[in-house]
């Protein structure tokens, strides 16, 4: 099989980091984690969900770069690659390495219809058609309504797909390096800005005291903890694919403890300057956070965006940071469908980036109707799955010695002997209770 590494790879640490930042900032930072900060309480919240950011960063994050890093492979090659080392079958790990493939490429295909409601909602921006919709919430409501129905947004979504794939068949350096390079600085230079323009509002104020408030009762609610560790695992991008393919793009000199932290860092600022920048927002329009998902987006804080001094900037740059982190996290989901064709196939990179756009625009197309039980299904039964395989199969199946020996390739201090049990024995567990509570979960709802 040809080696990933020779065919394309990062150029620079900082490249690979920001490209890992780059797949784990999306929406979840954006339009779900604001809304949890909100619903459980401010700080009561974020305790815990920093708690479970820095064990699954430790853990998880080190895991699934390490793995992909040490076969120089996808989840495919990295499973099998892990089954040799433990004297298992190779086609043990192939077979079940189709799951987080798939399950990445389904969850691309659904973020495909979303990102395209951000071309959209972007484009409305610049022109002034959302802020020219006041806060007639019918108005706004029936425009998200009309771009959300099946094939209601057709334009854009072929938009947003064509500039990933544009990125991508320029490879992973000149591509996606480059591309996350400008994206991710970009994003939080604009997330600041906007953080500091809503300080300077009347009525801010009552909105970061709410985030800074810790209400120890509601610390002992089982659901706060689910939740929390729920919102850490997805926000960090565990899932058993786009990780493990980044890591295989990785330099073997490079410290993989260390890059794990920074992506768990900023990816929690991202997290963070969301919650700063929405939640006084709302607070200065008067409201009070109620609302989640694409209503959140492309309904409600339009509204309040509209209630507000410089409403149509604030707009713009909103949705131009919301843009970036859709973009950046749409090439990682595809990435590893598009590696995968590469390295079973042999194919070249243009035409395996050319095959995953057409069934991408096809299928997108199709699913606009459908988009959010689409994407229930994929984010609560096949990413968990997948970040629960590439668990068992790193820490279990290759083996202490082997996880021990991929961890500590380049790393400037080896890592401490927690590292395995605390894989093995807690996270992997927690990545099967985050599947199992999420179908429950799913189901009472």
């Amino acid at each position: 099989m040809e080696n990933i590494t020779k065919r394309d790879g990062f150029n620079s640490k900082w490249g690979f980091i920001l490209a890992c930042i780059g797949s784990a900032v999306g929406m979840g930072n954006i339009w779900r984690f604001p809304v949890m900060v909100s619903k459980f309480g401010g700080m009561t919240f974020l305790l815990p969900y920093f708690i479970f950011v820095i064990l699954i960063a430790e853990t998880g994050v080190v895991e699934e770069m390490a793995l992909g890093r040490s076969a120089q492979a996808g989840p495919i090659g990295a499973f099998a690659h892990t089954c040799e080392v433990g004297g298992k079958n190779r086609k043990i790990g192939e077979i079940l390495a189709l799951i987080p493939v798939i399950g990445s490429l389904a969850l691309a295909i659904g973020y495909t219809v979303v990102v395209g409601w951000i071309f959209k909602y972007t484009y409305l921006a610049f022109t002034g058609k959302l802020s020219s919709m006041g806060q007639n919430m019918n108005l706004i409501g029936e425009t998200f309504g009309n771009t959300a129905t099946s094939f209601g947004n057709n334009f854009w979504l072929i938009i947003a797909l064509v500039v990933s794939f544009i990125i991508m068949a320029l490879g992973v350096a000149d591509g996606i390096e480059k591309a996350n390079k400008f994206m991710m600085p970009a994003l939080f230079i604009l997330f600041i800005g906007l953080g500091i323009y809503i300080f300077s509002l009347d009525g801010a104020r009552h909105g970061y005291k709410y985030i800074f408030t810790i209400d120890p009762y509601k610390l002992k609610d089982p659901l706060l903890w689910i939740f929390a560790f729920g919102q850490a695992f997805f926000s960090l991008s565990i899932a058993g694919n786009g990780t493990v393919i980044y890591g295989s793009y990785l330099s073997k000199d490079e410290d993989l403890v260390s890059a794990a932290k920074n992506v768990a860092f900023y990816d929690t600022i991202a997290a963070l300057l969301a919650t700063i920048v929405i939640i006084p927002a709302i607070s200065v329009g008067g409201s009070q956070l109620d609302v989640g998902g694409p209503g959140l987006m492309f309904i409600y804080l339009i509204n309040v965006f509209n209630s507000m001094p410089g409403g149509i900037f604030v707009g713009i740059v909103f949705y131009v940071c919301v843009l970036f982190a859709g973009v950046s996290s749409l090439i990682n989901l595809y990435e590893t469908s598009v590696a995968t064709l590469q390295e079973q196939f042999k194919m070249t990179r243009v035409i395996s980036v050319s095959v995953i756009g057409a069934i991408g625009i096809m299928v997108a197309l199709c699913i606009q109707g459908i988009i959010e039980p689409w994407m229930d299904a994929v984010s609560i039964y096949a990413c968990p799955l997948g970040a629960a395989l590439a668990g068992i199969f790193f820490f279990w199946i290759g083996g202490k010695k082997y996880a021990e020996a991929a961890v500590n390739e380049g790393a400037g201090k080896s890592i401490g002997k927690w590292f395995v049990p605390a894989g093995r024995y807690i996270y992997v567990p927690l990545a099967l209770i985050a599947l199992v509570a999420g179908a429950v979960l799913n189901g009472i709802g």
